[in-house]
């Protein structure tokens, strides 16, 4: 196994992620609100079209008040992946 296989970004808080929230348009409000309610500092790119998908970094230590909240507002399509996957060009 090689060095890019088994890398990742860490920090004090765990592997750092990608996350993806994919909504309908109409709920993209209310997901920003949750997001705004953590207690991590969120910076979203949103990316519009029939369904609105809201991206932003965060350390795996977030992930299961994060999922728990989405969850408990109905918001299920929720995708992580390690950031370094996301930004590693082979």
């Amino acid at each position: 196994m090689s060095v890019w296989q088994t890398a990742a970004l860490v920090g004090a808080e765990g592997e750092l992620v990608s996350v993806t929230v994919s909504v309908d348009p109409r709920d993209l409000e209310e997901v920003l609100d949750i997001l705004a309610d953590l207690n991590f500092p969120i910076n979203p790119q949103i990316f519009h079209g029939p369904v609105t998908t809201v991206e932003f970094p965060a350390y795996a230590v977030h992930l299961a008040d994060l999922g728990a909240k989405l969850g408990a507002a109905g918001f299920s399509s929720v995708h992580v992946k390690r950031m370094w996957d996301e930004i590693h060009v082979n």
